[in-house]
């Protein structure tokens, strides 16, 4: 890929993404940090510093080929009274980052022999951006809004990577879906999300 290519159309769904993710942190602004969450393991403080780290700091040093430096791994983000600002400026600089068409150039190696094309990584991040923007959203009162476009692009990277995901522990137990759902509803159920969760 040169400087004068255009970028993969995944980029647009991770910018349209990172704004519903903005949104959110915003909402959630002020909520109980000991709140309950879609994730039933992890309370709110808990899952705003996972998403934080991974979906901005993480997101914009997988652009650079960086590790994440441990300062970052065991910072409290959500112990930060302006933690909405600071995560909607680090999107914005992660966004920059993948802006760079040679992010998008190669393999990821994930050591152990493991590597993976750029693009199904990135969809993976989409995947997180939104997924966990949805569980901030359930856990404080409201809905992720994404564009259709986007929450297919989800779809598609739940379905490529969720039998993994479940290797790991990142994803529950598939929910039943039929074709007649949403493309976001989908990927909520297969990855293990109930998407009429309420605290």
């Amino acid at each position: 890929m040169t400087a004068a290519t255009t970028l993969p159309p995944l980029f647009d769904d991770l910018a349209d993404a990172a704004r519903a993710a903005a949104t959110v942190a915003r909402g959630a602004a002020g909520a109980p940090l000991d709140s309950p969450t879609p994730a039933t393991e992890w309370d709110l403080r808990t899952l705003v510093d996972h998403w934080v780290l991974y979906t901005s700091h993480g997101l914009e040093h997988r652009a650079r080929k960086a590790d994440l430096p441990e300062e970052l791994v065991g910072r409290d983000f959500a112990a930060e009274p302006d933690w909405p600002q600071r995560y909607a400026e680090e999107l914005d600089r992660a966004l920059a980052a993948w802006r760079d068409p040679a992010a998008w150039q190669g393999d990821v190696d994930f050591g152990g022999g493991m590597t993976m094309p750029v693009e199904a990584v990135v969809g993976m991040n989409l995947a997180e951006v939104v997924l966990h923007g949805w569980d901030v959203a359930a856990a404080t009162g409201q809905t992720v809004e994404v564009s259709d476009r986007t929450a297919r692009s989800v779809l598609a990277a739940v379905e490529q990577s969720a039998e993994m995901m479940r290797q790991y522990d990142g994803f529950a137990g598939a929910l039943p879906v039929d074709d007649e759902m949403p493309p976001l509803e989908r990927a909520l159920r297969l990855s293990g999300r109930d998407p009429h969760w309420r605290p």
